[in-house]
């Protein structure tokens, strides 16, 4: 058996695990990988400008695709750089390999130059972490640590290697069999779960289903639907949600939370059971806990064990991957119908539309994002940032299948945005990509524009530039007394900038360029930034307030749709 180092062998092992991209910054300690990277020609190095970018660029290649994202970073800041983007995928259950390299074993501990305890720091938001102290080690802690990530409930894991293990030889040898005591996916619900489930749910009067990301990472859109056809549940999704379930269905009610729509909030605090379907029932989905529908009966689907019973009481909890139990709660329930209540939910939606643009001759972004949707037919990966672009993003963009929508959920991580573009783009090179921004989580990551050219890439930017961290500012209006503080942003002029990287620009500044430009942006073969000048004074709604229920759901004010 031919010797190889310990570089050779973690690139081996991810070729054989069909890595084809790995996103990341060279640094000292990990130039044996790099020296060694010209060797694996299937490997593709996408070189960024920034360690956090490179998780970022992982997380949206995996979103999009549903394979494994992979990001590398050196030694100290290098790795330190990668923790917030990992943490991204820890909270929205993203499978991402972290690479990192140490400082030579005889340093560790010593505060070498460049030396973090990083499988310390990232313990908390990993699913698991290694320090792989030997060569002959590297093989079974990759098969592993790519198992872990890539099963279950999916999460990032991270590997570390000091400097000299990448130089150490061993003998490779490829670990066919993994046996991970006390890691064991429970992947089949269980029946008599399953038969208390399906007696609960058909004795409904007004069942709701709640999707979660669960469904997209579960590959369930299509056993979602039956079941929900076979019981006439109306379906509503957690924003990570959107695109497990097709919008354009009659089952279908959007999306709830502090910014969903109206009726799903009233929906989901009117039932009688609610069922969760691969979700967490989380604060920003569920408003105050105390006050959400308590006298619902839950049902809750989830893969992780954890997740049950965490935030809410639950009458029925199944542990299992949704795509195996679904199936198996549609054999056992009725097939039944709920006139009486869809007629409800469909007379609240009438009468209280949620996503009515209104007419306007100020530059709208609800028009704007409107308009997007319609010149690419809703066929677009939309990639958005965090903020109000973000929730006009999901609100009026109306998606076709999974995967159609990446963006940071959990942890909310502004800059997302750009590398999770890059990303996605790379992942799915055939799709049309836009990189939906604000102004201000734009400039945290901004400097990825190089890589958009570097890597020929047509990812397509547009800015919803509005001079505020907008989220932000809405909310010093309506709660603090308009007391507007730290939230105007200085800016570059974007057009000249994306200029200097040699990148096509437009800058829209009425509401009669939007669609031109548009369609001029979509036409250029190669990326454009479009930097939408939006309304400066325009706020998100429905919204449930901080710390409200969603039966307290608000509705844009009489005197801001007046303007």
């Amino acid at each position: 058996m031919a010797k190889m180092t310990g570089a050779q062998i973690l690139l081996e092992c991810l070729q054989r695990e069909g890595v084809d991209t790995i996103f990341g910054y060279p640094g000292g300690v990990v130039l044996p990988l790099y020296d060694t990277l010209p060797q694996f020609p299937g490997i593709r190095h996408v070189l960024v400008r920034h360690e956090q970018a490179a998780a970022h660029m992982a997380d949206g290649y995996a979103r999009a695709t549903g394979k494994l994202g992979v990001c590398l970073g050196t030694s100290g800041p290098g790795a330190t750089n990668l923790v917030t983007g990992i943490c991204t995928s820890y909270m929205d259950s993203t499978p991402v390999l972290a690479l990192t390299g140490n400082v030579a074993r005889a340093l560790l501990g010593k505060d070498g130059f460049q030396e973090a305890d990083i499988t310390g720091i990232t313990q908390p938001i990993t699913k698991h972490n290694y320090l792989v102290m030997r060569a002959d080690n590297v093989a079974m802690s990759v098969r592993e640590a790519i198992h872990i990530a890539t099963t279950g409930r999916p999460g990032p894991v991270l590997v570390d290697m000091p400097k000299d293990v990448f130089q150490e030889e061993a003998e490779f040898e490829w670990p066919e069999r993994l046996s991970l005591r006390g890691y064991k996916p429970t992947t089949e619900g269980h029946p008599g779960m399953i038969r208390r489930a399906a007696e609960l749910i058909d004795g409904a009067e007004r069942p709701i289903i709640i999707a979660g990301h669960g469904v997209i990472w579960g590959d369930a859109m299509d056993e979602l639907v039956e079941f929900a056809e076979k019981a006439e549940i109306p379906v509503i999704n957690t924003f990570l949600g959107i695109g497990g379930f097709p919008e354009s269905h009659r089952l279908s009610y959007g999306w709830l939370g502090m910014h969903g729509m109206y009726y799903a909030n009233m929906a989901a605090d009117n039932a009688d059971v609610v069922i969760g379907v691969g979700m967490r029932f989380d604060d920003r989905a569920m408003g105050r806990f105390k006050d959400f529908n308590p006298g619902a009966k839950i049902v809750h689907i989830d893969i992780d064990p954890a997740e049950i019973g965490k935030n809410f009481s639950t009458a029925v909890p199944i542990v299992g991957d949704v795509k195996r139990v679904l199936p198996k709660l549609t054999e056992q329930v009725a097939e039944t119908r709920h006139p009486n209540w869809v007629e409800w939910i469909d007379r609240v939606r009438e009468e209280h539309p949620s996503l009515h643009v209104r007419e306007s001759r100020r530059m709208l972004p609800q028009y704007v994002m409107r308009s997007l949707h319609e010149e690419t037919d809703g066929n677009a990966t939309i990639v958005t940032g965090v903020g109000q672009h973000q929730m006009w993003a999901g609100q009026h963009y109306f998606f076709k299948r999974s995967r159609q929508l990446v963006s940071s959920g959990g942890l909310g991580t502004m800059g997302f945005e750009l590398p999770g573009a890059i990303g996605a783009q790379v992942g799915r090179p055939n799709d049309e990509v836009w990189a939906i921004c604000g102004d201000a989580g734009f400039q945290m990551t901004m400097q990825e524009m190089a890589v958009l050219v570097d890597e020929q890439l047509p990812v397509k930017i547009a800015i919803f530039n509005n001079g505020y961290l907008g989220m932000v500012r809405q909310w010093q209006q309506l709660f603090y007394d308009k007391n507007l503080v730290s939230v105007a942003v200085t800016q570059p002029d974007f057009v000249k900038l994306a200029d200097a990287y040699g990148i096509r620009a437009i800058r829209v500044e009425t509401k009669a360029e939007v669609i031109p430009a548009i369609r001029e942006a979509r036409a250029h073969p190669g990326p454009v930034l479009v930097d939408f000048q939006i309304d400066q004074e325009e706020n998100v709604w429905p919204m449930v307030p901080a710390g409200a229920a969603l039966s307290e759901t608000i509705e844009a004010p009489a005197e801001e749709l007046a303007r």
